[in-house]
């Protein structure tokens, strides 16, 4: 199955039951990509909405200050990962890595130890079709087991 195809098709028809009054020709069709590291990050919040859950993406960069014509710290943790979310009682924390990125040790070795100590789910993810199929998995195994085991 394609998964973006099948986001697209669900975000479709949450706009379609949203607007009922409007006819089905007149509401546009999500343009969804994950070709990007801002377009992947768009349909994985994506996906948490339209299952139920929360999803919030974490800004950890820097922002420059015009009155100190300088760059200031985030007050983010250092390493956090890129989208937060909740799911039927999971917490989630997704690390968007497209191309050539990858994680630094800060998001590997302490973050992701610590979200897993934890209980909670932390995944990188580098194209849609790979997240849809982890987290779908993730969602079976706590289905069947009906517990927050790893």
């Amino acid at each position: 199955m394609n998964a973006l195809a099948e986001l697209c098709r669900l975000s479709l028809e949450r706009k379609r039951e949203r607007y009922p009054n409007v006819p089905p020709h007149g509401i546009v069709a999500p343009k969804l990509s994950d070709k990007d590291a801002n377009g992947l990050t768009r349909c994985i919040l994506e996906y948490f909405r339209l299952h139920g859950g929360y999803a919030v993406r974490i800004n950890t960069q820097g922002q420059y200050n015009e009155k100190l014509k300088k760059w200031t710290k985030s007050t983010t943790r250092r390493g956090t990962a890129d989208v937060h979310s909740c799911l039927n009682g999971i917490h989630y924390s997704i690390e968007v890595k497209v191309g050539r990125d990858s994680q630094s040790d800060y998001q590997q070795l302490e973050t992701q130890e610590q979200v897993e100590g934890a209980c909670g789910r932390y995944y990188v993810a580098q194209d849609f079709q790979s997240f849809y199929d982890w987290i779908n998995q993730v969602k079976y195994d706590y289905q069947e087991e009906g517990t927050h085991s790893k």
